[in-house]
C-alpha cells in the first residue's frame, strides 16, 4: 500500500520501520521540525527523520498541516492511506479527506480510556494493571475514531513511563502492520468507540513533580514511574535538598513516623515514611546539578539523618 506516514520520537520511528519493512510504499515522512537539544541547544532531528533519511525516504517538516502548500504537497504524494503515530500534531479535516483508505492512529492506550497526549504516563499515574495499544481510524474530534484493533499487554510493577513506552511501540507496531494489512483486504472491522468510558491523558507539567508524601506508598510510586523521564517526581523531605527520583519500591513495612520522615538508610536505598503508615523506599536519585545515581550512593556523600528532627 502506498502509505504517507506522520510521527516524531522513537514509538513513532517503530510504526514506520515496520511500514518499510514489510514491504509498503512509504510516499513521504513528515515529523515535527528539528528542536534545540541538551545544553548546546545543537537542533536535533527526531527518531522519525533519523530512520527516514537513513532509508532514503522523502521528509517534510511543515510547521502547520494547514496553509495549502502543505495540503498540496500531501495531494501530490498521493498516499492510499495515512498513518499517524505520536506525530505532535492534529490533523485537520482537509487532511482527513485525501487518503482513499483514510488515515489511521497508533495510539498507545486501550481506547476510549486515556485520549490525549500522554497516555502511557497517565495509565501508570493513576495506578493501571495493563494498557495497550489501539489503531484507530481518526476522526475530527482528538482520539475520538472508530477501532480497527487493540493490543492489551500488562504493566509490571517496577515499569516506568520510558521502559513502557518502547515496549508499546514493538507492540503497536505489530499491530499496526496487521491492521493495514485488513485496510488493504477490505476486511478491517470498525468498533465505534463508548462515550460512557473516555478519560483523558493531558499534556504533563512540572506541576505534577512534588511528593506529597501524606499520599500512599503505591500512589507515590506510581508518581515516580508515571513521570520518568519527564518532569520526574521530586522531593525536599531527603536531607533538605530538592531531589529528583527516578525509581522506588513498595516495601510494605509499617511505620509509626509522620509522612516525609526518613525511617531508614542503607545500601538497599533510602526509606519515606508515607500517609498510609508504609515505607516506600527510594532507590534512585538525582541531586540538582549531579548525575543520576543510586540511592546508596547518594548516601556515601550526602549523610541524610533519620527520624524526626
Amino acid at each position: 500500500m502506498r502509505v504517507l506516514f506522520m510521527g516524531t520520537p522513537e514509538f513513532a520511528a517503530a510504526s514506520l520501520r515496520a511500514l518499510t519493512e514489510a514491504g509498503h510504499t512509504v510516499c513521504g515522512v513528515f515529523t515535527q521540525p528539528d528542536r534545540p537539544k541538551n545544553r548546546g541547544h545543537k537542533l536535533t532531528a527526531s527518531p522519525v527523520k533519523e530512520y527516514a533519511l537513513s532509508r532514503g525516504l522523502p521528509v517534510f517538516q511543515p510547521l502547520t498541516l494547514r496553509d495549502p502548500d502543505t495540503l498540496e504537497r500531501i495531494r501530490t504524494l498521493a498516499p492510499e492511506l495515512v498513518v499517524v503515530a505520536a506525530y505532535g500534531k492534529i490533523l485537520p479535516e482537509a487532511v482527513l479527506q485525501i487518503p482513499l483508505y483514510g488515515c489511521v492512529n497508533v495510539h498507545s492506550s486501550l481506547l476510549p480510556a486515556y485520549r490525549g497526549a500522554a497516555p502511557v504516563n497517565w495509565a501508570i499515574l493513576r495506578g493501571e494493571t495493563r494498557t495497550g495499544v489501539t489503531i484507530m481510524y481518526m476522526a475530527k474530534e482528538l482520539d475520538a475514531g472508530d477501532i480497527i484493533l487493540q493490543r492489551q499487554t500488562e504493566i509490571g510493577p517496577q515499569e516506568d513511563a520510558l521502559s513502557l513506552t518502547n515496549r508499546l511501540a514493538v507492540i503497536g507496531a505489530e499491530a499496526l502492520l496487521q491492521a493495514v494489512s485488513a485496510i488493504a483486504a477490505g476486511t478491517a472491522p470498525r468498533f465505534a468507540q463508548d462515550p460512557e468510558r473516555v478519560t483523558y491523558a493531558p499534556l504533563l507539567s512540572k506541576d505534577l513533580s512534588p511528593v506529597d508524601w501524606t499520599r500512599s506508598a503505591r500512589e507515590i510510586h506510581c508518581q515516580i514511574r508515571g513521570l520518568y523521564p519527564w518532569p520526574c517526581a521530586t522531593t525536599d523531605a531527603i536531607g533538605g535538598e530538592t531531589l529528583k527520583l527516578f525509581a522506588s519500591e513498595v516495601t510494605g513495612e509499617k511505620t509509626g513516623l509522620p509522612p516525609g520522615t526518613v525511617t531508614d538508610t542503607g545500601k538497599d536505598g533510602i526509606g519515606v515514611a508515607c500517609g498510609d503508615g508504609t515505607v516506600l523506599r527510594v532507590t534512585e536519585l538525582q541531586a540538582r546539578g549531579k548525575k543520576r545515581m543510586s540511592a546508596a550512593s547518594y548516601l556515601l556523600g550526602h549523610p541524610v539523618s533519620v527520624g524526626i528532627l
